[in-house]
């Protein structure tokens, strides 16, 4: 287990995580699909896609992980929102993510 910190991208509504490709090799994951064409804040931007495993709230899950080049961050995608509780207590500059249900 690695653990890493990454944005929430509200506006990444297509998918779970974006990785860097640098970074993509140093897991172990495997490609299951190339140059996927995807809109983004920069215009039209072409993905491969893996098959990774994420840990959150202690379950593991297996999701599909969009790599590219010209990611500055490790980002998470907004589709978590539709299964994992977020609560943000700004004051205390705490993050909270806890798994409400497990999608289908």
């Amino acid at each position: 287990m690695i653990p890493v910190e990454v944005l929430l991208d509200t506006g990444f509504t297509t998918g779970y995580l974006a990785v860097h490709l640098q970074d993509i090799e140093a897991l172990g994951w495997f490609k299951i699909c190339s140059k996927v064409e995807m809109r983004t804040a920069q215009g039209i931007g072409y993905f491969d896609i893996y098959q990774g495993s994420i840990i959150v709230d202690g379950q593991e899950f297996m999701v599909p992980v969009h790599v590219g080049e010209a990611l500055p961050d490790l980002l998470i995608g907004a589709q978590w929102l539709d299964w994992i509780r977020l609560e943000i207590n700004k004051a205390e500059g705490i993050l909270t993510l806890e798994v409400k249900t497990i999608p289908n």
